[in-house]
């Protein structure tokens, strides 16, 4: 196992036992609104524990995490972005579906990724070039041959309520051809169902980095294609994100451009 991801799971589980230890005493989770969400003292130290995991080993590295910024480090070259409560809606009305979310960039290129879902105990990781794990089982996306049948994960656009009107135009023509659609309100384990076949397609709008940068790479390790609105791989920075196999992809960036308008053309 690489050394690295060793560190990220440690302090995934370090995070997850963290998180789901609190709930014994929810009289002590504090809940505050953040912009169009909201945030937690869990959030913050769970995310503290992850900082401080990591930095003990690796001193010099970059932090971006969801909740304390950036933390520039003298190695520019690696970064580590960090979401600690992925779902913090579903965490804080005891919805158990919410993971950390751990990733590893280095010189621009995510090398490492875990999602750690602790009320399940399911483990999700990956090296680039080396395929996505759960629990150190293999996992592979599915391969239907179009839309038909599929089950697509999405989320409604709560934070980008401007676009509303052009994703409902788009969510409903998709809905036309696919089976089914799930709305989980964790992105990050929506990329990783897609990795294992739970689901066949993700189409998510206005997502941040952190939401995205873990998963996406588990995705694309079980042979998952992730683009943008476009067509291209600039989500990261868009927030915006079509995944699935080829055969997804194709029709799912079709009807964005004929239903999506300019508002969804990023």
């Amino acid at each position: 196992m690489h050394p690295m991801l060793n560190i990220a799971i440690r302090a995934a589980r370090k995070a997850g036992d963290h998180v789901i230890k609190s709930l014994e005493k929810p009289q002590g989770i504090e809940v505050a609104n953040k912009g169009n969400d909201v945030v937690t003292n869990i959030d913050h130290e769970a995310e503290a524990i992850i900082i401080a995991s990591i930095l003990k080993s690796y001193p010099d590295h970059c932090i971006i995490a969801a909740e304390s910024g950036s933390k520039e480090g003298r190695d520019k070259e690696c970064q580590w972005i960090i979401d600690p409560v992925d779902g913090t809606k579903n965490f804080v009305r005891g919805y158990p579906h919410y993971a950390i979310s751990i990733a590893l960039r280095m010189r621009g290129r995510t090398e490492i990724s875990v999602v750690y879902d602790p009320s399940r105990n399911e483990l999700f990781t990956a090296t680039r070039g080396s395929g996505a794990q759960l629990n150190s089982q293999r996992i592979r996306v599915s391969q239907p041959r179009d839309l038909t049948g599929t089950v697509i994960a999405t989320s409604l656009p709560f934070a980008a309520k401007q676009f509303s009107e052009s994703y409902f135009k788009t969510q409903n023509a998709m809905f036309v051809d696919c089976d089914d659609m799930r709305q989980s309100g964790c992105t990050a384990l929506d990329l990783c169902y897609l990795a294992a076949g739970r689901v066949d397609g993700v189409f998510k709008l206005g997502q941040k980095a952190w939401e995205l940068a873990a998963g996406e790479l588990i995705a694309r390790e079980a042979g998952a294609i992730c683009t943008d609105f476009t067509g291209n791989t600039n989500y990261l920075t868009s927030g915006n994100i079509v995944a699935g196999n080829a055969r997804v992809v194709k029709p799912m960036l079709a009807k964005i451009r004929e239903h999506g308008g300019e508002a969804l053309a990023k």
